[in-house]
């Protein structure tokens, strides 16, 4: 089992809980202002606070919901 664990949201984010790096392709680190336990990074490219999400997704009409097989 890992340290990280990351939730696939129906119609939202990714869910990242535990310690980890979050980087840009040039190694550079992002940093999260947020004082919570988890992240959410945006998949559905509206947010304006990206990698990180806003709430976006669900104006935008974001439709996905993966599920492991």
């Amino acid at each position: 089992m890992s340290d990280v664990k990351i939730t696939i949201r129906d119609h939202g984010p990714f869910l990242v809980e535990g310690k980890f790096t979050l980087c840009d392709a040039e190694g550079n680190e992002f940093t999260s202002t947020s004082d919570k336990p988890a992240i959410a990074l945006c998949r559905c490219g509206e947010s304006k606070n990206r990698p990180f999400c806003d709430g976006s997704h669900k104006a935008c009409g974001f439709d996905s919901a993966e599920r492991a097989s």
